[in-house]
């Protein structure tokens, strides 16, 4: 009797992920790789963790709120940053904006087109 209620929830626990997974849209191997190099890039070039942090759309899963465009030249986000708590003012108060191009399978910065004062 264990033994059956153990796999009918197995069973059940597998079919509720499946649902999940399902509804939850997919997103190139590449996506969430690119993101998070154009962040780190941004990070490096802005001083590191100490001093920035970028916006909150470069910590999502594929950075999708700040992805530009996806094409076959690669990924390229746009997105602000600024020391770190600048999103919790109010208003925020982000003081550089950031372009990374990404390579479209998620490895290497092509290029940074800008990054400085907000325009």
């Amino acid at each position: 009797m264990n033994q059956l209620l153990t796999v009918a929830c197995g069973l059940a626990i597998s079919v509720g992920g499946m649902g999940a997974a399902e509804a939850a849209p997919s997103l190139p191997l590449a996506q969430p790789k690119a993101a998070n190099l154009a962040r780190m890039r941004a990070e490096s070039l802005n001083g590191g963790l100490a001093s920035y942090r970028a916006a909150a759309c470069m910590y999502e899963t594929g950075g999708s709120s700040c992805l530009i465009s996806k094409s076959d030249q690669g990924f390229l986000f746009s997105f602000r940053g600024g020391s770190p708590g600048w999103e919790l003012q109010s208003p925020p108060s982000p003081t550089l904006e950031t372009r990374v191009l990404v390579s479209k399978n998620g490895e290497r910065i092509l290029a940074v087109p800008y990054n400085g004062p907000i325009p």
